[in-house]
């Protein structure tokens, strides 16, 4: 006699119900009112206002700068996860709980910090721009400011992933003969590339929306300096909305056309991976030992 099988949610149904009402009340009904929005324009003159001059400058600086900090993070960020997990050493929850600071500490404070900090007579910048490198006010600034405040989402969606490799595997595959770099490349980076680009897509999406910290440290020099979203709050302060509508709809696209690519990437690699050979086999063929 089959037995039925005990859930503590609620069946299907009702769970996908709630789920579906809940996102489109949270980001269905105001993605939509957006566009809706942005269609009392048309497409042509959505067209003509996102390839002005001003505009297209702006997505350059945005996306342009939002790439880079997220993977100048996906760099480091494995390396600061690394250590975290496999090393320990005298003030590692210090440091743990450093990489969550960009988590709890004011955009705007970031901001205003890191200014104050590049600037020409700041604590650092008073020593960089005598050597020719300006990074307060400049496109430079901004990624300096976006690596701030988009690092903990590299490092936090690692940890647990590196946690999972047993260091019985690297040790094996030197045991094996295996060389560093073998058991890096062969062993331990397919199994956590997947979460790390999830982790930069996370990065990637979060710079792209800041904000706070950037404009203080930016300069919003138009042309040269300005950021998309300060280009819609300086719509939205000259009272022209449906402008500042069609270039979010603008980006909204753009932003969603990147992340549903990287997204694939991270599908095709978990898919190429989810029935990868065991670990310890992996570890025998880095070092030559399995054909």
């Amino acid at each position: 006699m089959a037995t039925k099988t005990h859930r503590v949610l609620p069946g299907f149904g009702l769970a996908l119900g709630y789920t579906l009402v809940y996102l489109s009340i949270l980001i269905l009904l105001p993605l939509g009112g957006m566009v809706l929005k942005a269609s009392e324009l048309g497409f042509g003159q959505i067209m003509d206002i996102a390839l002005g001059e001003r505009s297209l400058a702006a997505f350059r600086v945005t996306f342009g700068a939002s790439l880079l900090a997220a993977a100048v993070n996906a760099f480091f960020g494995l390396i600061v996860a690394w250590i975290l997990v496999r090393y320990s050493f005298p003030g590692k929850r210090f440091v743990d709980a450093l990489v969550d600071l960009p988590f709890a500490l004011p955009t705007a404070v970031a901001g205003i910090t890191l200014a104050t900090l590049y600037a020409g007579n700041g604590w650092l910048g008073q020593y960089i721009e005598p050597l020719g490198f300006k990074i307060a006010y400049t496109p430079s600034g901004i990624v300096v400011a976006l690596i701030f405040i988009t690092l903990p989402f590299v490092v936090r969606t690692l940890q647990p992933v590196i946690e999972d490799i047993e260091m019985e595997v690297e040790e094996a595959a030197a045991t094996l003969g295996a060389s560093r770099w073998q058991t890096f490349s062969r062993v331990i980076f397919p199994s956590i590339f997947p979460a790390l680009l999830t982790g930069f897509a996370l990065a990637f999406s979060r710079a792209l929306g800041e904000y706070g910290s950037v404009i203080f440290i930016a300069g919003n020099l138009p042309l040269i300096s300005e950021i998309t979203p300060l280009l819609i709050i300086s719509k939205l302060e000259q009272y022209d909305v449906l402008g500042a509508t069609a270039l979010a709809v603008v980006m909204l696209v753009l932003s969603f056309i990147l992340l549903l690519t990287v997204n694939m990437l991270q599908w095709w690699t978990a898919n190429r991976y989810k029935n990868n050979e065991p670990l310890e086999l992996a570890a025998a063929k880095a070092a030559g030992g399995v054909s």
